[in-house]
């Protein structure tokens, strides 16, 4: 399902779910980063215990940002990723486990979807590139100004896939940071945590899932572990559901669309390639000291409650006088399996159910009308009854001939209001409007990304002027620039031809019109509607893909080889008779190797991340498999107006004919090749001060060759098995750094060993309950809060956990800083716009300006009131959120302080109690970003797609990472 599109709804009728992050920023002294010490109470009045991180979402926009320049080479982009985690790691502070999950060999069945978006990501990028340098070019005929271009390998986002070079280095480097981190890092120091890298198969979101589902079949899992999981896509909401925990979060980055992005061509903000003019750049600030920094804001993160949206559904899916028992844990499973509907990563979406149009709201209208019929609830456990869904899919197929008029009259209602509103624009317009230097602009605005500023407007009119006298030729409505030629952006009248419409893509299925089922079979299946037989195939295939996304969810990969073999869904009224369709899958089956999933997911433009002899099969016309790898492919836009809509026409890979192939060039792979094809697990690494260190040096003293089971009482309940590690990180071993810019680690104390989950038998099932001994969380929401709505209205989430969080008191210090900044500021000698003393304000490095009066001195804008007591001196020694927090509430203590309270003592619980020795960290260089370390020497080639050289970076200073004296 779209993920913008999803999230607006569920955010738009449950707006309490979300909550803003408070997160403490890195503070600098002398130049100097000091990063935030994770060791302390989360500002955000919750304590978490585990933390999941879905790396495709940050490895992305690490790599090929949208909204501020891409880092120039490979090893920038890692310094990025290891940034955004720490950023991460210091918002949500788990006390337990960070699980790093990298997507490896996906699913055939998800395979389809990845071949789709990689082929897209080529066409588009190959035709951007096309376009920039035909703009370019028309440019500088024309004498436009544009900065030389950079001579740099296109990034090709296609890397990011198991197999490839790029993610086997990435693989190395989150070993490094991990080893860093529980090295230095005083927040790591106890904390367990699991590495899963490309080479482990398994999407990453559902590598996580896997992982809590075969914990909670354990005796010692705690049922009140609180987990929280980062990444964007919407299907992390469902499985966060689906795993029927009681304490479970989502954190991720605030959609905000309509990101300002810079051109690609002159890299200033406010137009894009197509309209850029090559206009000179405009100073930024009086020096042009603010040339370098982007308008754009950091991105905001926001929790997201699932707790809270329990609430919410089993408030809206309670159903009274039902002849079964009511179940909300079963009543939330059905809600997820009807989100489905709507569409996802395996199937493509009905096409009377549209997610902006209260698609699930109309299913669940259907199913509590329903409901009283079927007897029962439309799953359990990950299996679907398919009996009680032939009931709701016919019941929407009853309104579907309604629902494709109404949409068809709600577009017309919207173009004819765009229409009227270009009208009414358009008439409010003048005649002529100067464009260039002496366009007018709103008040407030000059300093907007894409405005002009003339430098001596009154010099641009009078040469505006004396040009148009001296050319009557020139028409009076063509503006002039300050040099007095004529300006690309010279005044333009308004025709009077001007079309007030867009024109509109064409549908010859026409839903809204009868005949619409005969029509769109004929156009999307090219089969007659008619052919009973051929509709009941899709309709099966269909319905096999329903049941193995929902056991995909609750249980894990059923298959993975089953995929849909159709680019369009059936209708809803088509479900008919499918209560005797088979919905079981073939056992046994396994994944794709690295290198075979990248010859069915990539373009013959991404070959050159295959072995060459791989490659050729792509290009060569005489390959036998030449067909999968189309030049060119149509993408039929299925009713909406832009092409990344629309749906891309790309045939289907016969996995037999492309094994068959690939049987003839496995010969020619070399030994590093065919190390990068083989599939891997899972790395467990832990520090020195962990209760598991010494248990796993033991293990590699004495060589052990079998499988060891992991004890839970010393690692907060968790189990599986441990075998030793060929590459593993031992103490007193240098960890060499993979990247040139960081140094390497000369006195580690951490330890790796490989991991492998609890396994169970392929048929057993994974209860999809609530287990016995979790506590509820207590009710959030309260009366007020089922009416409240952000249609209609501006919603603003709360700050933190805490709904009655008190505002933030400063002490005597802070408003005696205020006080003198406002002296400073009414003398100029404070730069608003940033709070930097102007260096012309004195001699050396210091200004002469005089203090301020002993008016100022004082508390100025805050008196005290009568009877209200001195400030304690005591108080500036405090953070920002200790003085405002006030006493945790009860459950928070326990939660963060496990040995205290009247919460049951579990065995790792008491085995952490006995450990009373204080942290000392090691007193040596740790990890403060590219400015902490010099680039060093190394004789290694250069990586794919990207130059050696990177960056230049200061010397480190010599003080280390934190600075505990």
């Amino acid at each position: 399902m779209g993920v913008p599109a999803f999230f607006r709804w569920l955010s738009r009728k449950y707006p309490s779910i979300i909550v803003n992050c408070v997160e403490e920023k890195p503070k600098e002294c002398n130049g100097v980063k000091i990063p935030v010490d994770a060791s302390k109470p989360n500002p955000n009045d919750v304590e978490f215990d585990n933390l999941y991180l879905d790396m495709n979402g940050i490895i992305h926009p690490c790599t090929h940002p949208e909204d501020k320049p891409a880092p120039k080479n490979e090893d920038e982009m890692m310094v990025a990723i290891f940034e955004y985690i720490d950023r991460l790691f210091s918002i949500v502070r788990p006390r337990r486990l960070l699980y790093m999950a990298i997507d490896g060999v996906a699913p055939r069945a998800k395979m389809n979807q990845q071949r789709s978006r990689r082929f897209r990501a080529s066409k588009e990028g190959m035709e951007a590139a096309v376009e920039k340098q035909r703009v370019r070019e028309e440019i500088l005929a024309k004498g436009g100004f544009l900065p030389p271009e950079e001579i740099k390998e296109r990034f090709d986002s296609n890397c990011i896939t198991p197999g490839t070079e790029f993610m086997d280095n990435l693989a190395k480097c989150l070993r490094y940071y991990i080893a860093d981190r529980l090295n230095n890092d005083p927040g790591w120091k106890n904390l367990t945590v699991i590495l899963s890298d490309a080479s482990a198969p398994g999407e990453g979101e559902h590598k996580i899932m896997d992982y809590i589902r075969r914990q909670r079949a354990q005796p010692n899992h705690d049922p009140n572990t609180h987990h929280c999981l980062c990444g964007a896509d919407a299907d992390l909401i469902m499985l966060g559901l689906a795993t029927h925990e009681p304490n479970f979060t989502i954190i991720r980055e605030e959609f905000k669309p309509n990101k300002p992005k810079p051109c690609g061509l002159c890299n200033q903000f406010g137009h894009e390639v197509k309209d850029c003019e090559g206009l000179p750049r405009e100073k930024k600030g009086k020096h042009d000291e603010l040339a370098d920094s982007l308008p754009c804001a950091e991105g905001e993160f926001i929790f997201l409650r699932l707790n809270v949206l329990r609430e919410y559904l089993e408030r809206e899916l309670t159903m009274a006088s039902l002849p079964f028992t009511f179940d909300v844990e079963r009543s939330i499973d059905d809600w997820v399996f009807m989100c489905f509907f709507v569409g996802n990563d395996f199937l493509p979406h009905l096409p009377s159910l549209e997610i902006r149009e209260n698609a699930i709201d109309r299913l669940v209208n259907i199913y509590k009308n329903v409901v009283h019929k079927t007897g029962g609830y439309l799953t359990e456990s990950g299996y679907v009854n398919l009996q009680r869904v032939q009931m709701i899919m016919l019941a929407v197929g009853e309104v579907e001939d309604s629902i494709f008029k109404k949409r068809k009259d709600d577009e017309d209602s919207f173009r004819r209001r765009q229409k009227e509103k270009r009208k009414r624009m358009k008439r409010d317009q003048p005649a002529f409007t100067p464009s260039g230097i002496l366009t007018p602009h709103a008040l407030g605005s000059r300093n907007s990304p894409g405005s002009q500023v003339a430098s001596n407007p009154r010099q641009a009119a009078y040469e505006m002027r004396m040009q148009n006298n001296s050319s009557p030729s020139i028409s009076p409505n063509t503006s002039f620039t300050s040099d007095g030629s004529p300006s690309p952006l010279g005044g333009i009248k308004r025709k009077a031809e001007d079309s007030d419409s867009e024109p509109e893509p064409e549908d010859n299925v026409r839903l809204w019109e009868a005949g619409w089922k005969q029509r769109y079979y004929k156009n999307k299946f090219d089969v007659d509607a008619a052919d009973e037989k051929f509709r009941r195939k899709v309709v099966q295939s269909y319905v096999e893909g329903l049941c193995w996304v929902l056991r995909y969810y609750y249980q894990g990969c059923a298959s993975w080889k089953w995929y849909y073999p159709f680019h369009y869904a059936p209708f809803a009224s088509d479900f008919e008779g499918i209560a005797d369709m088979p919905s079981d899958f073939e056992k046994g089956t396994k994944p794709f190797k690295p290198l075979e999933q990248l010859m069915g997911v990539f373009p013959a433009a991404s070959g050159n991340f295959l072995p060459p002899s791989w490659r050729k099969l792509m290009s060569d016309p005489d390959s036998s498999i030449i067909d999968f790898y189309p030049e060119d492919f149509a993408i039929d836009l299925n009713g909406k107006k832009y092409a990344w809509q629309g749906v891309a026409l790309l045939p289907f890979v016969d996995e037999r004919r492309l094994r068959a192939a690939l049987e003839e060039v496995y010969p020619d792979l070399t030994p590093e090749e065919t190390r990068r094809n083989s599939l891997g697990g899972d790395v467990l690494f832990v520090g020195k001060h962990h209760p598991l260190h010494d248990f796993i040096l033991e293990l590699y003293q004495t060589g052990s060759t079998e499988p060891v089971e992991v004890p839970p009482e010393l690692c907060h309940g968790i189990q599986g098995k441990f075998s030793l590690d060929e590459e593993a990180i031992l103490p007193d071993q240098i960890v060499c750094s993979p990247v040139p810019m960081l140094r390497d680690l000369t006195q580690n104390t951490v330890v790796s060993i490989n991991f492998k989950d609890p396994q169970f038998a392929e048929d057993y099932i994974f209860k999809a309950v609530m287990l016995p001994g979790a506590r509820k969380p207590a009710a959030v929401l309260k009366p007020s809060d089922w009416e409240k709505s952000s249609n209609g209205r501006q919603w603003k989430p709360q700050l933190g956990f805490n709904r009655d969080r008190r505002p933030v008191h400063l002490d005597q210090a802070a408003f005696r800083t205020l006080g003198c900044r406002r002296y400073y500021r009414e003398r100029g000698l404070v730069n608003n716009n940033s709070h930097v003393m102007p260096r012309g304000s004195g001699t050396g490095i210091y200004s002469n300006a005089a203090p301020p009066p002993v008016t100022y001195q004082g508390n100025l804008y805050r008196p005290l009131l009568r009877g209200q007591a001195q400030i304690p001196k005591l108080m500036s020694n405090m953070r920002p959120q200790d003085s405002w927090r006030g006493p945790p509430p009860l459950f928070q203590q326990q939660r963060f302080d496990r040995g205290v309270g009247a919460e049951p003592l579990l065995p790792w619980n008491r085995m952490l109690q006995t450990q009373n020795a204080a942290f000392q960290p090691n007193q040596y260089q740790m990890l403060a970003g590219p400015g902490g370390y010099p680039p060093r020497r190394d004789d290694r080639g250069g990586r794919q797609g990207y130059p050696r050289e990177g960056r230049k970076y200061p010397l480190p200073p010599p003080s280390g990472r934190y600075n505990w004296n």
